[in-house]
């Protein structure tokens, strides 16, 4: 089901069940799986959204990115020999301003991604505004405060979370996320815009072939697509 904003409201405290906190312990300990995989080969990695928030639910996906460009080949063998499965590898494009990432899904609703090209500030700051934590504040079970699909900035408390509507409120919650006004601008614009059309769905998104790299495919769809060459010119 699709996870709309709300709208405009007061503060409101949310005090986690004993099951809530086991689930987010569950969450968390496949993200550390991955992330410490992924590190034995100096790859680091953050784990974003609400494993990295805490205001996770069941169903919850458990969401690891890697920050920089990378060789694909690294990833996958840093996965493989932590004899960690992969399900399915995707290039992925947001919208045709935006970089192409690979997805590599994993088991038990867990993926990996990174970005096949530069990406630009408000898309480097999108995980950070949705909160992120790397794997030594994960193991130290740190929280930290992002804003979720309803455009609600999560609070962490030591009983739960805070949240509030950050809609009118978008440059006070970008000085306190760390993030720029345009970046949160952004967001809110995209998902208010999602939610009056109804859907979702991304630009771009092109299942590789067991035998294919991630690098090889992109060469295919720049070769073929005007607008995945030209968003490959922006990012050199």
């Amino acid at each position: 089901m699709t996870i709309k904003p709300n709208k405009p409201g007061d503060c409101k405290e949310v005090t986690y069940t004993t099951s809530h906190w086991m689930l987010l312990r569950e969450l968390r300990d496949r993200a550390a799986k991955v992330m410490t995989a992924l590190e034995e080969f100096h790859l680091a990695a953050e784990t974003h959204g609400s494993v990295a928030r805490g205001d996770v639910k069941r169903g919850s996906d458990v969401d690891v990115f890697i920050p920089e460009v990378q060789n694909s080949f690294l990833v996958e063998i840093a996965l493989e020999k932590a004899q960690i499965p992969v399900r399915f590898r995707l290039i992925v494009q947001a919208t045709p301003a935006y970089a192409m990432k690979a997805h590599i899904g994993i088991c038990e609703s867990v993926t990996v991604s990174f970005p096949l090209m530069h990406m630009r500030r408000v898309e480097r700051e999108f995980y950070r505004f949705g909160g992120e934590i790397n794997l030594r504040q994960l193991k130290v079970e740190m929280r930290v405060a992002g804003v979720d699909k309803r455009l609600m900035l999560i609070e962490p408390t030591e009983t739960g979370h805070l949240e509030s509507n950050i809609i009118g409120r978008e440059q006070v919650a970008a000085k306190f996320l760390g993030v720029s006004a345009e970046t949160v601008l952004d967001r809110v614009h995209t998902l208010v815009k999602r939610d009056a059309a109804g859907r979702t769905g991304v630009f771009l998104k092109k299942e590789l072939a067991p035998d294919e790299t991630f690098e090889l495919a992109l060469k295919k769809l720049a070769d073929s697509n005007p607008a995945v060459r030209c968003r490959i010119k922006k990012s050199i």
